[in-house]
């Protein structure tokens, strides 16, 4: 039974539980929603200084993603940026460990420009000035001289990602390498002759060019007639080949080694299940990458001069955090570090020993005062969908709640994407309010092999509603669910998912938020950034030629079906799921005099960079499925 009670000006909620006869009677303090929230977020990019001794990352402690330094050891933590308004989102240092080059965007718009700034001190200066263009890097960029260095940008054509060179020396800058594709820098082979080039043709069709960094002539290096996707990594110290991740001929991702004489692959690992990240020292001896095992993460290291395993890493059970790993290898290979995110712990940053496994904990972000015993780990569970097939999910259920107990059905975004067992605030703090949540990993999810991931192409709105609806109706099924209390949420695609509910399954819904998701898929393909267009006929369908394909598949279609209360959110900013898709949906639904609350983030893209915006988010999106869920907000 929760009651409320007053303590000087301050309302705490606490949970009775039944005492048995002869006992006192204990009373539990629930933890605020400001414990679960104290935690530092990072951006999934980290790069080691050239000696090894300090590593580089992107973290939110100052309420914006800034560039931050530590030592290899631990301690001492250094701000080297101080943005307020703009977002630091890849950072990499030059080879000499003079310059410090990284991209940053302002209010979410995804626009990048490259700064440069002094390693030991001074201002950041921008290297590009061009607020409609994008811009990306990487710490392979640099040329091992450091004369020169490589970046994406579509500045030619605002469709096109094309690699182009900056010659340090010179100020010259050009571009070398790209048109009509959207072709990245990844790294430069140990003489600087060559760069490696990636052309990304969808999620799962990729392809690696060869280019001359002098002609900027390339020669494609995996031609083939079906989809693949070919993720290049470190080269060999001796420039004769490179490690690289494919699924080339295989359902799930894996290790090989690219040799340039023979031009084709030598499989090194081959698990059942996805090699998510490499990396590797640029002297050649260590390589470092990590395998997604139904959503946890295991790192693994070897010795590529003896080809034997290095000592398994220190980590506790867990995986990439929930942006990404960033895993990465020092030069001389002494170090790796990553991201890496527990079940009841949020994502820290971890720097491993190689020799001998021994892990330090560089960050401490867990600072609301929670103890394990406040939070909840989850149980994979299955289902059955429509066809048969299992659809893998993760169950948060509170220790604490009797009875029949409310649940939220969690949708992630993407939708090529995973819901993974890191520490997510929302769902422990819905939890602790006696709110247990269902995390689904519907089709189209990665980390399930290729075939899975598929299904979702061109079908939004399609079998996945089946996924959700088998969902609910498993939920129906548990005797501790109360099945006139159950929500949905989701961001992005996640969003369209929990309109797509709430429109096309309206039964069974008791109350639904919906974070920037696309309503009309026919607008939607239409005003995505330049550089998605490409892919949109493949990945959802042609906005001009299958509008009634597409708008037999989009949310407001159906928005007269709606009778469960619904929570909008949306970046006025956001360059992927623009305003006007959540402006329709809105529109419509108050000319119906439906239950909605639209709220607009006007300094936010596609999701919430600066804290105070995630934290007024957070807590427009707990209190909403609180008080339609249990009654009430804590």
């Amino acid at each position: 039974m929760a009651v409320q009670e007053t303590v000087g000006s301050v309302s705490v909620s606490r949970v009775e539980e039944a005492t048995p006869p002869g006992q006192v009677a204990t009373a539990r303090a629930l933890p605020r929603f400001e414990q679960f929230y104290a935690v530092r977020r990072f951006q999934p990019t980290l790069t080691f200084t050239p000696d090894g001794r300090e590593i580089l990352f992107s973290t939110d402690i100052s309420g914006q993603f800034n560039v931050w330094r530590s030592s290899v050891e631990g301690g001492r933590i250094d701000q080297l940026t101080a943005f307020d308004e703009n977002a630091v989102r890849e950072i990499t240092v030059s080879p000499d460990g003079e310059s410090v080059v990284f991209t940053a965007d302002h209010h979410g718009d995804e626009f990048h420009q490259i700064y440069s700034r002094p390693a030991r001190g001074g201002w950041p200066e921008p290297l590009t000035d061009a607020p409609q263009v994008q811009h990306f890097v990487s710490q392979g960029n640099w040329s091992p001289d450091g004369s020169r260095f490589a970046f994406a940008a579509n500045a030619e054509t605002p469709t096109d990602m094309d690699v182009w060179l900056h010659n340090l020396g010179t100020g010259d800058v050009r571009r070398l390498f790209g048109g009509g594709m959207y072709a990245v820098p990844v790294s430069w082979s140990p003489d600087g002759r060559h760069l490696l080039a990636l052309d990304v043709r969808s999620n799962t069709d990729m392809t690696v060019y060869l280019v001359d960094a002098e002609s900027g002539e390339g020669r494609e290096l995996t031609p083939r007639e079906e989809e693949a996707r070919y993720l290049p990594g470190p080269w060999a110290a001796d420039g004769s080949g490179f490690y690289i991740l494919s699924d080339e001929g295989r359902e799930y991702v894996g290790l090989a080694f690219f040799r340039l004489d023979a031009g084709e692959l030598e499989w090194v690992e081959t698990p059942d299940a996805d090699v998510e990240d490499i990396a590797g020292s640029r002297d050649g001896r260590v390589l470092a990458w990590l395998v997604n095992e139904r959503g946890w993460s295991r790192l693994y290291l070897r010795d590529l001069q003896s080809g034997a395993l290095l000592p398994t890493p220190e980590l506790p059970a867990g995986c990439g955090d929930r942006m990404g790993s960033a895993l990465t290898v020092s030069r001389d290979g002494r170090f790796a570090a990553l991201l890496w995110a527990q079940p009841r712990r949020p994502g820290e940053l971890y720097v491993i020993d190689t020799a001998t496994g021994r892990t330090t904990r560089i960050s401490e972000n867990m600072l609301g005062g929670l103890s394990i015993d406040d939070l909840v780990a989850p149980e994979e569970i299955t289902y059955e969908s429509f066809d048969g097939r299992q659809i893998p999910a993760w169950l948060y259920r509170s220790p604490h709640g009797g009875g029949e107990l409310p649940v939220v059905l969690s949708i992630h975004g993407g939708p090529e994407s995973q819901e993974r067992p890191g520490y997510a605030p929302l769902y422990q703090y819905l939890l602790s309010r006696g709110i247990a949540v269902l995390a689904t990993n519907i089709r189209g999810s990665t980390g399930y092999g290729k075939t899975y991931q598929k299904l979702i192409h061109r079908d939004w709105g399609g079998a996945d509603l089946e996924d959700w609806r088998h969902a609910a109706e498993w939920l129906r099924l548990q005797d501790w669910v109360d099945s006139d209390r159950i929500a949905v949420y989701g961001g992005s695609y996640g969003g369209f998912a929990t309109l797509t509910c709430v429109t096309r399954l309206p039964d069974y819904w008791a109350a639904a938020v919906d974070i920037v998701g696309p309503s009309n898929l026919v607008t939607f393909a239409r005003a995505v950034p330049p550089t998605w267009r490409r892919y949109m006929t493949e990945w959802v369908g042609d906005p001009e030629t299958e509008q009634d394909f597409l708008l037999e598949r989009s949310p407001i279609t159906y928005v007269e079906n709606v009778r469960a209360p619904l929570l909008v959110l949306q970046g006025a900013q956001d360059p992927r799921v623009v305003k006007p898709e959540s402006d329709q949906m809105v529109e419509r639904l108050r000319e119906l005099d439906r239950d909605v609350e639209y709220v607009v983030f006007d300094d936010e893209g596609h999701g919430f960079t600066k804290r105070s915006n995630q934290l007024r988010a957070a807590r427009l999106t707990a209190g909403w499925l609180e008080r339609h869920l249990v009654g009430s907000n804590s």
